[in-house]
């Protein structure tokens, strides 16, 4: 598709009460200037080529002076931010969690969840004007059944995050030194990257713990219904305030501060539990390289975020959607005015 514009006849003064401007454009009703090589001359049909070429339809359309355009990055321009924000927030938080519990050269659960929340923050900052800054397959859900962020953009945006994450694990997992399972005692490189997957029952963090301080004597392990209440109530708190701190009635400049310092304290909530997910992409990226229990609990950090996100979005949509419109979070569109009335030829192939 191509599409060209050239100045129309000034437009006649519009009737008393008359909107102006806002619109949707009209088709045109009268013989309209075409690019070169289009003509309307004598012989030729309106909306066909003069060359002869009979597999390309032209349609034509005013756009009137003073309508507003807008217009936001390209579908591929999002998709690649997706991709970039995701491989960051995974490198980051899993790359962290990875030494978390090695004594000075780890940070424990804060540093894990710090890690997290700020590189949120920072790639919410640097291209969440692009994409509106989702990096989480939950986050594109709410924002979607909120009414906004477009549904045709869900499954690009999933199939980035799920690529983004799997990157950044991949990082992660190949930098371990090949020494260190068996420095651990863990066996192999699998079994030492399992520490940073999402589990519950006998693969909680907490459990883990309770287990090693008393050589087996005891155990703490989270049920299923308690990892999927805290991930499914967790993630929905974490898309109200990503949907409320983006909203076009907030101070959306300290949008990724809000969000960055809310997934911070969620996921220290979390992470005893179930290592903290919130988000299935993070954990479909630590799943891939860990062993294959990590497998068969991927469901739990996959349906109950996606769930809560979902609960999170249909509230908002009832009780404080602002008129709809499709803002898409964090992304800035291009806005303009037109200044005179223009004429937009489109070809299209038959």
């Amino acid at each position: 598709m191509s599409q060209d514009t050239t100045p129309a006849a000034p437009a006649p003064e519009p009737a008393a009460n008359e909107p102006v401007g806002l619109g949707k454009p009209s088709p045109a009703t009268a013989p309209v200037p075409t690019p070169d090589g289009l003509g309307t001359g004598p012989g030729d049909a309106p909306g066909t080529d003069p060359s002869g070429d009979e597999g390309t339809d032209y349609a034509a359309y005013d756009v009137p002076a003073g309508t507003v355009v807008v217009q936001g990055p390209s579908l591929l321009a999002r998709v690649g931010a997706e991709v970039f924000g995701t491989f960051v927030l995974v490198l980051v938080g899993l790359g962290v969690a990875m030494y978390a519990s090695l004594g000075s050269v780890g940070g424990g659960a804060l540093g894990v969840a710090l890690a997290f929340g700020i590189a949120v923050l920072a790639a919410a900052a640097a291209v969440g004007h692009v994409s509106g800054g989702h990096f989480n397959p939950a986050v594109t859900l709410g924002a979607a059944l909120a009414g906004r962020t477009a549904w045709r953009d869900v499954l690009p945006y999933w199939l980035a995050q799920l690529m983004g994450g799997a990157l950044g694990a991949a990082i992660v997992f190949i930098a371990i030194p090949s020494s260190l399972p068996e420095v651990l005692g863990k066996g192999d490189v699998r079994a030492l990257f399992s520490g940073v997957a999402n589990g519950y029952g006998e693969h909680s963090p907490l459990n883990a713990l309770v287990t090693s301080g008393t050589s087996g004597a005891s155990t703490a392990e989270f049920t299923l219904f308690a990892a999927l209440v805290l991930e499914l109530v967790a993630t929905a708190v974490f898309v109200g305030v990503i949907l409320g701190a983006t909203d076009r009635r907030a101070h959306r400049a300290l949008a990724p501060v809000a969000i960055g310092l809310a997934l911070t304290v969620l996921l220290l909530v979390t992470i005893p539990a179930t290592n903290g997910s919130l988000n299935p992409a993070r954990s479909f990226a630590a799943a891939l390289f860990s062993e294959s229990w990590a497998w068969k609990q991927l469901w739990v950090f996959v349906v109950a975020p996606l769930l809560g996100a979902a609960l999170a979005g249909l509230v908002y949509r009832a009780f404080a959607a602002e008129p709809p419109v499709e803002d898409n979070l964090l992304e800035d569109d291009d806005v303009y005015v037109t200044q005179e009335d223009v004429v937009v030829v489109e070809s299209r192939q038959a």
